[in-house]
C-alpha cells in the first residue's frame, strides 16, 4: 500500500550509542525525523520505524492494535541492541508511552528514556467509550497537527480509527501498573498548552518516578513539540541527556 509522503522510516548507522525513536498514534516518522537527524549528526546510530497501520490509511490502521505497534518497536530495539553498546529510547505522545513500556520490559538494556508529551493515562472521554463505539462507527475526527508554529504541518490521519483506539486502554493500564520498574533516568518534555494529551500523564510520572524524572516545559509549543517552536531545545536537550548518561563515546 502506498505511503503518505514523509511517513517513511529513518535509519542511520553511527557509533556505539543507539537511539530508538517512536512516533505517536495516527502519526508518522515525519514528526520525529528532524530529531532523529539531529541525533545522527552527533554520531549516534538512530532508528525511527514506521508503526504498522500508520502512514497509509486509517482503514488499514483499524486492522491493527497496540500489540502490533509495540512488536515493531521491539524488533527495532533488538536490532539496535545487537548493533550498539547502549540504547536510549525516545517517543512522542503514544510513542512516549511505548518507550516507557520498553524500559519496563527490558530493564537495564534501556540506558535512558526521553519522552515528549507522553500519553499514559486514558484522559479522553470518547476513548473510554471506544470498546462500545467501535461496534457502531469506524472512525472519529483525528488529533494530528496540534502545532503552534505557523506554516508547519504534521503528516498523520485526519480520522481516528476507533477499533485501533479501543486497544489503547490495555496498554495504558500495563504501563501504569509497572512504572515502578523504571529505574533508568527519564527526561520528559511537557507542553502546558497541549490540546491532545492532558496533564494527568506527566503528573502520574512525577508521582511514581520521583528522582529518576526530569521535566522540562515547552512553553511555546502544543502537542507535537518535536515540530514546534521548542523543537531545537528538545533536540539539543535530549543529546545532552544522552551524553550525560552514556558510558561509551557517541562516535
Amino acid at each position: 500500500m502506498p505511503l503518505m509522503p514523509g511517513s517513511e522510516p529513518y535509519q542511520h548507522d553511527g557509533g556505539q550509542v543507539g537511539a530508538l525513536l517512536c512516533h505517536g498514534f495516527t502519526g508518522t516518522p515525519q514528526a520525529l525525523r528532524p530529531w532523529a537527524r539531529h541525533l545522527a549528526a552527533a554520531g549516534l546510530t538512530v532508528s525511527l520505524p514506521r508503526l504498522p497501520g500508520h502512514g497509509t490509511t486509517w482503514q488499514e490502521m483499524n486492522r491493527t492494535r497496540w500489540e502490533d505497534w509495540f512488536a515493531e518497536l521491539e524488533r527495532a530495539f533488538e536490532t539496535l541492541r545487537g548493533r550498539c553498546a547502549e540504547v536510549f529510547v525516545m517517543g512522542l505522545s503514544l510513542g512516549g508511552c511505548m518507550a516507557l513500556r520498553l524500559a519496563e520490559v527490558h530493564g537495564a538494556s534501556v540506558r535512558g528514556v526521553v519522552v515528549v508529551n507522553p500519553s499514559i493515562v486514558n484522559d479522553a472521554p470518547l476513548l473510554k467509550l471506544a470498546p462500545l463505539l467501535k461496534l457502531v462507527i469506524a472512525s472519529v475526527p483525528g488529533v494530528a497537527g496540534d502545532i503552534k508554529k505557523e506554516g508547519v504541518a504534521e503528516v498523520g490521519y485526519t480520522r481516528t480509527p476507533v477499533r485501533a483506539a479501543a486497544t489503547l486502554p490495555r496498554l495504558w493500564s500495563l504501563v501504569q501498573s509497572e512504572l515502578h520498574l523504571i529505574t533508568q533516568p527519564v527526561l520528559v518534555y511537557h507542553s502546558p498548552e497541549d490540546h491532545v494529551v492532558k496533564p494527568e500523564s506527566v503528573q502520574l510520572l512525577r508521582k511514581v518516578l520521583g528522582d529518576n524524572l526530569t521535566v522540562q516545559e515547552c512553553l511555546n509549543s502544543y502537542h507535537v513539540a518535536t515540530l514546534d517552536n521548542d523543537a531545537p531545545d528538545i533536540f539539543q536537550g535530549s543529546l545532552d541527556f544522552i551524553r550525560a548518561h552514556a558510558s561509551v563515546p557517541l562516535r
